[in-house]
């Protein structure tokens, strides 16, 4: 004999077994025990969050007649009546199931609309329960506008979406509308724990964890889930089996990508992505764990309390919530998730994941690379450009905007060599041809009546096409009015325009940091209330 499945075995039968929408619960048995009922109702929310379970419910309160047979409306159905025991067996003549997805149309429509002119069979009344209403065609919305409206005092109608939105407002207006809420973890945890006592199948309590959160707010597809993995584990449910079975990334993963992003171990990061890949685990899924463990992190950093000790990885959010500053989380989070929808363009999703991985490592908050790679990243010691420069007494005394000649003073005087980072950040360059101009560093400038001679460097060779060298060389024409002949000299730039951005930014930075730390209100304040400035959220203005 065929088992039944667990989604339907334990289908509430009552509302006090309804679980999740005590709000919903609450308006319908009050109610129904007051008397006081509308006669269209419309349902909506995700699937698995017991829209139909309700709409059977009602009809059963509406029409229960109690054990003995005399029996009134109900908030609290007796299960044991012929109205009771035929909804729920799905044979009950006065209450009837349509499936707008497969009947749309108005003929479809019409059809029902006629049948509802006559009195119930036995009944008290005739419960008529559209799902998925949202699928029926205009047409068929307006042919039930008026007995929606004022149906026969024996109909009533029950309407179920789960995409409000496409209802026309004239179908709305006519139902009470009750949003039906996503089943929270905690509260399908607790019922798959008593489904699976109930069915004496052993199972850890991490094992229904993952399973809720695969389910995401369903808990039919949270019961369904939870038949595979009795199938699948053909013993106890356990943890890794279910991981096993969804290709969910184990949590000692996402801890250990983290520690390898605190620790700037690029290797370890691709290492990980390899070894995923050759588990066939979900990549999807693993950046959608990650996301919700960087949001546990994040959130603990500003409300410490917010872990719960019955958390697995709580001991590890704690110590990675003292090892990331509150900016990196954010940052790794907003990767995270946007880095799901980029997994599609990637070559494969493996490679995908590897990059978001590595895309976390190679930035930081406030634009400054993480790794010696990043042509912008001050980690190489500071030095002036080639060029003689002079300082200025409101900047610091090493690099400043300011502090460099002006294009003007070049131009006026062409025999000169110009100032180079002023001379790239004034053309009106866009595209790569910028980001090209921005990774350069002037070789050699010779200037001769007719002909201006330009060897530049580049910290980065692959913007150096043909093209954007001749592009670049047609902006100088245009700023100089001569010919000009451009060349890719041999070597790397060590002082690039990009760099010597960064390095004023840091010097910037440092010297805001300073005056904070001698501000004497802020200083007042460290001393009366223990405020602190936060390590590395001053930002030069």
């Amino acid at each position: 004999m065929t088992a039944l499945a667990l989604a339907r075995k334990w289908r509430p039968k009552t509302f006090s077994e309804l679980l999740g929408q005590d709000h919903v619960v609450k308006a319908l048995t009050h109610a129904l025990d007051q008397g006081r009922l509308h006669h269209a109702w419309l349902f909506t929310g995700t699937r698995g969050v017991g829209k139909t379970t309700i709409a059977r419910i009602m009809a059963k309160a509406l029409n229960c007649t109690g054990a003995d047979g005399h029996g009134q409306m109900t908030s609290a159905p007796c299960g044991q009546c012929q109205a009771c025991t035929e909804i729920d067996a799905g044979r009950f003549v006065d209450y009837i199931e349509m499936d707008a997805a497969s009947n749309r149309g108005v003929d479809e429509m019409v059809a029902l609309l006629e049948k509802a002119a006559y009195a119930p069979s036995s009944a008290r009344f005739k419960v008529y329960m559209i799902d998925e209403v949202h699928m029926l065609t205009s047409h068929a919305f307006n042919s039930m506008l008026k007995t929606l409206e004022e149906p026969p005092p024996h109909v009533k109608f029950i309407l179920a979406t789960t995409d409000p939105q496409k209802i026309p407002v004239t179908v709305l207006s006519r139902c009470l509308q009750f949003n039906l809420k996503q089943m929270p973890v905690p509260v399908i945890v607790e019922h798959l724990q008593a489904v699976l006592q109930s069915e004496s199948v052993s199972t850890e309590t991490n094992a229904l964890r993952v399973i809720a959160k695969a389910a995401q707010g369903s808990m039919r597809d949270a019961l369904s889930l939870t038949d595979q993995a009795i199938a699948y584990a053909a013993g106890p449910v356990t943890e890794a089996a279910v991981r096993t079975m969804l290709g969910t990334i184990d949590d000692a993963y996402l801890i250990k990508i983290l520690d390898a992003l605190q620790t700037k171990d690029g290797k370890t990061l691709t290492d990980i992505a390899e070894e995923m890949g050759l588990t066939s685990m979900s990549f999807s899924l693993a950046l959608q764990d990650l996301a919700s463990l960087l949001h546990k992190i994040a959130t603990a950093q500003i409300v410490p309390n917010s872990i719960l000790d019955d958390w697995p990885e709580a001991n590890e959010i704690r110590r990675l919530a003292t090892l990331f500053t509150p900016e990196e989380t954010q940052l790794y989070y907003q990767i995270a998730i946007t880095s799901r929808a980029d997994l599609t363009l990637a070559p494969d999703e493996q490679a995908g994941f590897a990059m978001a991985l590595l895309r976390m490592l190679a930035f930081k908050p406030g634009g400054s690379g993480a790794v010696g790679t990043n042509p912008a990243s001050p980690s190489s010691k500071a030095a002036a450009p080639t060029h003689k420069a002079q300082t200025s007494n409101t900047a610091s005394p090493a690099i400043s905007p300011s502090a460099t000649p002006s294009p003007t003073k070049a131009i006026a005087n062409s025999q000169e060599t110009p100032d180079w980072h002023s001379l790239m950040k004034t053309l009106p360059l866009r595209g790569l041809v910028q980001q090209l101009a921005f990774q350069t560093e002037l070789q050699e400038w010779r200037d001769t009546p007719d002909t201006l001679f330009v060897t530049i460097t580049t910290a980065m060779s692959q913007l150096a096409t043909p093209d954007s060298i001749a592009r670049l060389g047609e902006a100088l024409k245009a700023h100089y009015g001569k010919l000009v002949k451009m060349q890719l000299g041999d070597g790397k730039a060590s002082h690039t325009v990009a760099k010597v951005d960064a390095q004023i930014y840091e010097q910037k930075k440092l010297n805001a940091e300073e005056q904070m730390a001698k501000d004497p209100f802020l200083q007042e304040l460290e001393r009366e209330f223990g405020a602190k400035v936060v390590t590395g959220s001053v930002r030069p203005i």
